[in-house]
């Protein structure tokens, strides 16, 4: 200890000697880096350093006062961070404030800062998605980050509880809430916008902050004292957050920097290894040597003999070390040394042992293997909810009839889960492609569990899909429960999704007006079924164009159950943590948590509008206020403006009649007030009828007025319109909806 305090002072003498003999840019030399001393200009190991002694965009900037203490700062885009942490695996940690800040009185901005933010391109830095967070503190706010490399959005909301409530500790909604980044970000677009709640009286933060940090800087009960303490201006809480920022030498690979030697960073006795996180090069030292691989000579030979047992004589080598059994005495001197016994004797026992240890070994490892497999299926079933299923299901006596497939046949049908036959990916799962024995072509959905919740929803949905028999809706034929990961088995539908046909701009399919009607009326009618004709009512929850799948003839089939719920029948609504899509959520549900029939009804309205329009749920594309399609939509058809916002390509195939109906359909549907939507039996029905109006008319050969006019139908015309279209929605209207 004595040694160590002695050569430390040593160095601040020399630090000190160099100082006043020259300037500070010129002194420092490239630093070896050792952890046993604090991070200063002094200690920060190469690539890192200043001007003319670091690699080149590793330059660090030294603070005014007390360089030789204070921690050294990283200059990007104009501004300076303290860098708290330097390693040489690839990263560094900088303090950063909030990137945005803003504070209301009653209701009047009194306090706004932004920080600005920092750009990445041209250094050697990345913004790491694995270790950070976007966090935003504050009541009714929306953030979204767009990465500009990948055009990959993320984001998140917060609120707050009418009564004033907020969850310590946690930072999922009230008040707080956090967003994952969308990859490894060098530059990015930012969204912080105050949103407007229904029947919103209440507020509790008067200031609402946003901060990039580190996964667990906002857990325990730090969540607490950052709301209490939102509104002071506390610098110890505003500048102590940390970011982690992954780095890598140039963009080439290892292979292609040996190249050029001259520029190789990685010196002798290190290897090179490309960056697991970003573009460029790492280097590390190779193994029996450690320090810093940047230097020239800075790996150095580790003594392994101070380190290692050794019973015999060790000698230690470059980057190794040998042992040696004393004479006489045979054996590894790593681990023991025996004395030398005859050959003969010590050959027929030995042999006669290792025969034994072999069948013993082999009985052994057999049984063991066996009762291991046993016992990983047992766990993998109670771990993926095997026991819950049973009991969901004899709970509410359902007899599914689906097949219960083993984990080989489904290796079998994937090709080993091969990446070309992935069919999507989503935050909970990836679906593949896979082809049974039978060479019947089947969907399996392979689930990321991560936590109790999400083999909640791996139940839920099995037990939804087992009491559903609906034409419309994607078939469960199996799954399989002794993997690591449950997994399910559907129906196979080849046309993907609904949204990638209604937004794709490459796939140079368009989607006729008969196929839009069909489409949302098969949609429809299933989505009634499930609220009004199934076992027992179900609220989907997550009503999407991506959730509403395509087979060969484009037929409609609803999917993904995982988030849906069962209603009893005395009850019309579920108190339930507010779930779904942004762009699709029910206000009204979001507000007061109250989950109803109608709340699909809301986010089917939107499915509507995207057909109607070839328009987004959410797009910056369009102006502020009309961000959201609902929205958008509606106010175009208040101000008569319907004609400019329709799809072009259906102006030209749809009669205006059709339009109208339609238009006007989806408007009840998008109402703020769930009491004033229609049922999702209504939708259908008047979906069903406006269908069969088309495929008649296309029958008789009839010339349906195309909209290539820029006109809305006239009084007499929709009169004449609605009172056919009422007709033959009554007699739809005794029918039974098709299963």
């Amino acid at each position: 200890m004595l040694l160590k305090i002695f050569l430390f002072l040593l160095l601040l003498i020399l630090a000190y000697t160099q100082l006043s003999s020259s300037s500070w840019t010129s002194s420092i030399t490239p630093y070896v880096f050792h952890n046993d001393f604090n991070l200063t200009c002094y200690t920060v190991p190469y690539p890192f350093g200043t001007t003319n002694v670091a690699l080149q965009g590793f330059e660090i900037g030294c603070p005014e006062e007390k360089p030789q203490v204070n921690p050294p700062l990283l200059s990007l885009s104009n501004k300076s961070y303290i860098i708290q942490e330097i390693s040489l695996q690839g990263f560094v940690k900088i303090s950063a404030g909030p990137i945005h800040k803003r504070c209301f009185s009653n209701g009047v901005l009194t306090d706004s800062k932004d920080s600005g933010l920092f750009n990445l391109d041209g250094t050697p830095f990345t913004l790491s998605y694995q270790y950070n967070m976007l966090t935003v503190v504050g009541c009714n706010n929306l953030v979204l980050i767009s990465s500009k490399d990948t055009n990959l959005t993320s984001g998140c909301v917060t609120f707050c509880d009418p009564q004033g409530k907020y969850l310590n500790g946690s930072c999922s909604g009230l008040g707080c809430c956090q967003a994952t980044l969308p990859g490894p970000l060098k530059s990015f677009d930012l969204n912080f916008t105050q949103i407007s709640i229904l029947n919103s009286s209440i507020n509790i933060f008067n200031c609402s902050a946003l901060f990039f940090g580190q996964r667990d800087d906002y857990q325990s009960d730090q969540s607490g004292f950052l709301f209490q303490n939102l509104n002071v201006q506390d610098k110890h809480f505003y500048n102590n957050k940390l970011i982690h920022l992954d780095w890598s030498i140039g963009s080439e690979s290892c292979e292609v920097a040996r190249n050029n030697m001259s520029s190789f960073a990685c010196k002798n006795n290190s290897y090179c290894y490309n960056s697991p996180s970003m573009n460029g090069y790492l280097c590390n030292c190779s193994k029996g040597y450690e320090g810093n691989p940047y230097a020239k000579d800075g790996c150095t030979d580790i003594d392994e003999c101070r380190s290692n047992p050794c019973v015999g004589d060790c000698i230690n080598l470059p980057g190794d070390y040998t042992c040696p059994c004393p004479p006489g005495m045979t054996g590894d001197g790593k681990s023991e040394c025996k004395r030398v016994f005859p050959l003969d004797v010590v050959s027929g026992v030995g042999l006669g042992i290792l025969f034994i240890l072999v069948i013993l070994s082999f009985f052994s490892y057999w049984g063991f293997q066996k009762r291991k497999i046993v016992k990983m299926r047992s766990q993998f079933f109670r771990q993926n909810g095997g026991y819950l299923l049973q009991q969901r299901l004899a709970s509410q006596s359902i007899d599914s009839g689906t097949k219960v497939f083993t984990e080989k046949e489904l290796v079998k049908a994937t090709n080993n889960y091969s990446e070309n036959n992935i069919l999507g990916q989503g935050g909970y799962a990836t679906v593949y492609k896979g082809i049974l024995p039978d060479l019947k072509v089947v969907a399996i959905k392979k689930s990321k569990i991560e936590n109790e919740n999400q083999i909640e929803q791996f139940i839920n949905e099995i037990t939804i899909l087992s009491q559903i028999n609906h034409r419309n809706v994607v078939k469960l034929l199996g799954c399989c429960l002794e993997t690591q990961v449950p997994l399910l088995v559907y129906e196979f539908i080849p046309n993907g999704t609904l949204l990638h046909l209604i937004h794709s701009q490459n796939s140079g399919f368009h989607l006729p007006w008969d196929y839009r009607l069909r489409i949302s009326a098969e949609a429809a009618g299933a989505i009634a079924y499930l609220h009004s004709a199934a076992s027992f009512p179900i609220i989907h929850r997550d009503i999407k164009s991506s959730n509403i799948l395509l087979d060969e003839n484009f037929v409609a089939k609803v999917s993904d159950f995982g988030a849906s719920r069962s209603v009893p029948f005395d009850k019309t609504h579920l108190t339930t943590l507010v779930q779904g899509t942004i762009g699709y959520l029910d206000p009204e549900y979001f507000q007061t948590s109250l989950l109803t029939e109608k709340s699909d009804v809301y986010s089917f309205g939107v499915v509507l509008a995207e057909l109607l329009t070839g328009e987004k749920p959410i797009s910056f594309a369009r102006s502020e206020e009309f961000h959201n399609l609902a929205m958008y939509f509606t106010v175009a058809v208040d101000q008569d403006h319907l004609l400019q916002v329709i799809d072009h390509p259906v102006l030209g195939e749809a009669a205006a009649e059709e339009l109208y109906v339609m238009a006007q359909l989806t408007k009840r549907c998008l109402n703020t007030k769930g009491e004033e939507r229609p049922t999702m039996k209504e939708v259908a029905l008047e979906l069903e009828a406006l269908m069969r109006r088309n495929q008649q008319g296309q029958k008789g050969n009839e010339e349906m007025e195309p909209l290539l006019v820029t006109r809305e139908p006239t009084s007499t015309e929709t009169i004449a319109c609605t009172n056919q279209y009422s007709l033959e929605l009554h007699m739809l209207s005794s029918m039974d909806l098709p299963r």
